[in-house]
């Protein structure tokens, strides 16, 4: 990687934030993060990153889906690539046929599943990573 890649965690759980910390420093990528959607997001507004890894599930519901429409509404933040991943899916029954997320349930570009193989998130971020670099490039 010529230039490190910044990248931003918002979980509640800490211990998964640590997990996840380690796999993506390991692999050569900055990474910082905040426990809650509030810090999450002056966080986004202060240092914008290259990548967002959201959870859903915090505080006291679905307060990741509130931030990550509320990044989606923001001029200045809305092509930042959005990685959620939470456990929740199966719990609540999302059907998303043929797309990773339903586009009328939030604006993101990929929803994986707790626990995540190291391997598959390497893979996934890399991928959004790509995908922005690639959607720059166009605009220019």
């Amino acid at each position: 990687m010529s230039e490190r890649k910044r990248l931003l965690v918002i979980d509640d759980d800490p211990d998964f934030v640590e997990g996840i910390q380690s796999i993506l420093e390991g692999a050569g990528y900055a990474v910082d993060a905040e426990y809650n959607p509030d810090d999450g997001f002056k966080a986004l507004q202060t240092y914008p990153p290259d990548l967002l890894l959201l959870d859903i599930r915090m505080g006291r519901g679905a307060e990741g889906i509130a931030l990550a429409r509320k990044l989606r509404k923001d001029p200045e933040l809305r092509e930042i690539p959005v990685l959620i991943i939470t456990g929740i899916r199966e719990q609540i029954a999302f059907l998303f046929p043929g797309e990773p997320v339903h586009p009328r349930f939030v604006a993101v570009d990929e929803l994986v599943e707790k626990p995540v193989e190291p391997e598959f998130l390497l893979e996934r971020v890399s991928a959004l990573l790509e995908a922005a670099e690639a959607r720059k490039a166009q605009a220019v």
